[in-house]
């Protein structure tokens, strides 16, 4: 028998299935006596020369790196070379996380020694420095690296410009990084009072279910489920007088769903389920106008503010108007449109809510409105309908919205809550549920209309429990006794920064 050769042994040529088992046997068969020292077989120190070994550090090396390149093609080794030292010795490591230690050491090299620098410019955010991520962000989004917003890495000893124009130095171990500050813009909530409950009127047999003032701001009228219209004397009714009641006016006969009065005559205009809107003249306390056309119920009516203009809504998905150069109007179906009457055709449809939308106000102040619905409330500009932001906490059917001229928002649901906003920030910044008059269910505590006066310190809600309540201002309330959670704000506003909607 020739002697083994162990660069190329003649003899593993013509292997058969009988000598494989063989070589077999002689390689791992330790219990057999013959075995117990392989290399002493020619055929079998020749079979371990010819076998690679199982482990090799340079090739799993290169395995890694080509790992690396390939899944992260534009990761950055050198950011993680310093840190890899803080934990060492603390645990044992695979030999994976010490391929990737002696990688990032090795980028770490040639960036100090000036190999890389074109490459670190080039892929930076175009001020010279070199973008680095973490290695979590990596494995989020390989492919917004080079972005320019997480970080830097800059040459040791040299001297770089800021984002704000000041100098930086990097610190002796040549790795400076800059957190970029937060994005999220967080605004400075207004102060506001607190509101309490001050009188209850107990006057209808039904659910009030509307509610208007008159432009002098001495009346107000309520509709509700009993078909009647009545009005009261409101300074006589804000401390309960008992002959705060003026006139009950009777025509519908079904439940009356919106009330409107106007500026210039003195009308009063009244919608109900009936199908039908009526114009009432106060002086003489009787309907000089029908107004026909709807299919069905009429649900909501406004007027406009300078025209004679009379915009009615009813269940038949219609809105009745005469002419006008704007109208918004929420449905159902959650969407909300703008119309523009003047052209014959609407403008814009939002679909922004999930729900139905039930509400909509508009302030004095601004061009916006907003729209309250099961999802959220929602702030959006008039002229074209863009949206603004989000005012979220209140998770229940919002019913009514409301507005006064210091900015206060009111929101009041179906099932009794009232939650009180900031306009301009959207701070919520009272929270409180109405409760249900003596000889009511539990149930009856829903709100379904609700109106400032013309001075916007006086608060008129119409509810389940057949009662119209009275809502002011804590007088004695103060920015020291009621002080606003900037804390607990600013914690909300960071959370919806980071939602995506």
């Amino acid at each position: 028998m020739t002697s083994a050769n162990p660069a190329a042994p003649p003899s593993l040529a013509p292997l058969s299935s009988g000598t494989s088992l063989k070589r077999s046997r002689l390689l791992f068969d330790t219990s057999s006596t013959a075995s117990a020292d392989p290399l002493a077989n020619p055929l079998a120190a020749a079979t371990l020369a010819f076998v690679p070994p199982l482990f090799d550090a340079q090739i799993h090396k290169a395995s890694v790196k080509r790992r690396i390149g390939l899944f992260y093609p534009d990761a950055n080794l050198a950011y993680q070379a310093e840190l890899d030292g803080e934990g060492d010795g603390l645990k044992k490591e695979s030999a994976t996380a010490r391929a990737v230690k002696e990688l990032r050491r090795e980028a770490l090299d040639r960036l100090r020694s000036g190999e890389d620098v074109g490459a670190a410019v080039a892929s930076g955010d175009g001020e010279g420095r070199l973008v680095i991520h973490r290695e979590v962000d990596l494995k989020r989004n390989s492919h917004a690296i080079g972005t320019g917003n997480e970080g830097a890495v800059v040459l040791a000893g040299e001297k770089r410009e800021g984002r704000a124009g000041e100098g930086r130095t990097a610190r002796p171990g040549g790795i400076l990084v800059e957190r970029k500050d937060s994005n999220t813009n967080i605004p400075t909530p207004k102060w506001h009072a607190p509101w309490r409950l001050s009188t209850v009127l107990s006057s209808h047999l039904g659910w009030v279910r509307s509610v208007a003032f008159d432009p002098t701001n001495t009346m107000f009228a309520t509709g509700g489920g009993d078909r009647v219209i009545k009005i009261f004397d409101l300074a006589k009714a804000c401390v309960a007088s008992n002959d705060a009641l003026k006139i009950t006016l009777t025509g519908h006969i079904s439940p009356v769903r919106g009330l409107a009065f106007s500026e210039r005559h003195p009308y009063l205009f009244s919608a109900g389920e009936d199908k039908m809107a009526k114009c009432w003249d106060l002086e003489t306390n009787q309907v000089i106008r029908h107004y026909h056309g709807h299919l069905s119920g009429v649900f909501a009516l406004r007027l406009h503010p300078t025209l004679d203009v009379l915009v009615t809504g009813g269940r038949d998905a219609v809105a009745r108007v005469g002419v006008d150069p704007q109208i918004i109007t929420g449905s159902y179906d959650s969407t909300i449109k703008l119309w523009d009457l003047a052209a014959g055709k609407c403008m814009t449809t939002l679909t922004h809510h999930k729900k139905a939308v039930r509400a909509l106000a508009q302030p004095t102040f601004e061009n916006t409105f907003i729209s309250g619905a099961a999802d959220n409330l929602k702030k959006w500009v008039g002229s074209d309908g863009r949206f603004i932001k989000n005012f979220t906490g209140h998770k229940a059917v919002i019913n009514a919205l409301a507005i006064n001229d210091d900015g206060v928002v009111l929101s009041a649901a179906d099932d009794g809550t009232m939650n009180f906003w900031d306009y301009g920030s959207g701070h919520c910044f009272q929270t409180s549920t109405t409760v249900p008059q003596p000889g009511s269910l539990d149930a009856e505590n829903g709100i379904f209309a609700a109106e400032f006066d013309l001075t916007g310190t006086r608060l008129i809600t119409c509810e389940a429990d057949k009662s119209i309540k009275i809502w002011t201002e804590d007088e004695q309330a103060s920015e020291l006794t009621h002080p606003i959670d900037i804390a607990k704000w600013r914690k909300k506003c960071i959370s919806e920064s980071k939602r995506r909607y």
